[in-house]
């Protein structure tokens, strides 16, 4: 890579090199997808099926498209209804989320379980998980949206770029309208929350907020939906904006470093996502708003300059309330000040860049 974080295809591994072509081979023996990302983390100079990056398992054909891109296509007579993407890594150090992706794939490798719908699985930023960060120069989850077209060469630049074509080719794919779109993009938090598992579901525009989709959410242990309150250039709202997908930024719990997340704590989720490629019945319960701790954002704090100032403790929790009346921001000639009952903070962060969103502010609500 080069010092100025560009990239060009001398930086990518040539995929006829001795060093991959064993990688590959024992990744085709073991499943292991993370080692294989970590260790060709920059991506791969020529990919897909013109190389013959496939290999078959139990009535599905398993596609390397490049570092941390692997789609599985089943190869039956039937036509898959569902297209389903699962996202993991978009922040590096967000580690749960990348043995989640793991499992899965090791379970299909082994032929434990037989996939019925086109799959992608993703892990995001390989360079931010070698360096155990959220990320190496830019947040990639802003990028997408092609907002990564407004920011100087860095590798989060061209992984964005590179993300959304596959993306993009994944979805065009099938354009049939039998065909419906999916997008689960798991992600950690970096503080703790009042309610462990949270989900964002993007922005929807004059479309309804789909009541079943937020049963599959809560049938995965994730009752806290936070809805989304405009266009933004988060991954999971690309996939809604551009491909009409049904998708969530789902939050998982705290950061943690690889091999020290209680997995049992994710099983739900595993077990629902597994289910969902695999055309399982998923048994859901129908829609109670009762069920769910639901919230609308009124907006954010935005970071004006560097005289801005957070009052917000480093200790507390996403969806930490605050009477009416508190002053949560001060900067040059404004500030922040609580005005509804319920009032929470989601995302407090004064470490940002003027411009950019230092805190989310949001209320309760219900789903009529």
């Amino acid at each position: 890579m080069k010092n100025d974080n560009t990239l060009t295809s001398q930086d990518l591994t040539d995929i006829n090199s001795e060093e991959f072509s064993q990688a590959y081979q024992q990744f085709v023996k073991t499943a292991d997808l993370i080692s294989l990302t970590r260790q060709f983390e920059q991506g791969l100079a020529q990919t897909g099926r013109d190389n013959q990056l496939s290999f078959n398992v139990k009535e599905a054909k398993v596609s390397l498209l490049d570092t941390g891109i692997l789609l599985v296509e089943p190869e039956n007579s039937e036509q898959p209804s569902k297209s389903i993407v699962i996202s993991s890594g978009i922040h590096g150090n967000e580690t749960a989320p990348i043995e989640i992706v793991q499992q899965i794939i090791s379970d299909i490798l082994a032929e434990k379980i037989q996939v019925k719908h086109r799959t992608l699985f993703i892990m995001g930023h390989p360079v931010a998980m070698n360096i155990a960060k959220r990320f190496q120069t830019e947040n990639l989850n802003r990028l997408f949206c092609g907002k990564y077209k407004d920011i100087a060469p860095c590798y989060e630049k061209f992984r964005a770029e590179r993300i959304e074509s596959y993306v993009s080719d994944f979805f065009n794919a099938d354009k049939s309208s039998d065909v419906t779109n999916y997008h689960y993009d798991l992600h950690t938090a970096i503080r703790s929350s009042k309610y462990e598992k949270f989900a964002i579901y993007p922005y929807q525009g004059d479309k309804p907020w789909d009541k079943e989709q937020l049963s599959f959410m809560a049938a995965c242990g994730v009752n806290t939906i936070l809805f989304g309150h405009g266009p933004t250039g988060t991954f999971s709202y690309y996939s809604s904006a551009n491909f009409k997908a049904h998708a969530f930024t789902v939050e998982l719990g705290k950061v943690r470093p690889f091999g020290e997340n209680d997995m049992a704590n994710f099983q739900a989720m595993t077990e629902k996502l597994t289910a969902l490629v695999c055309d399982e019945d998923l048994l859901l319960k129908d829609f109670d708003n009762d069920d769910f701790n639901l919230f609308e954002a009124l907006g954010d704090i935005t970071k004006v300059s560097d005289n801005f100032k957070l009052f917000v403790d480093d200790a507390a929790s996403n969806f930490t309330d605050y009477p009416v009346g508190t002053v949560l921001s001060t900067d040059t000639g404004e500030e922040y000040c609580t005005t509804q009952l319920g009032e929470s903070v989601v995302f407090p962060n004064a470490n940002v860049g003027n411009g950019q969103r230092a805190a989310l502010m949001v209320v309760p609500t219900t789903l009529s």
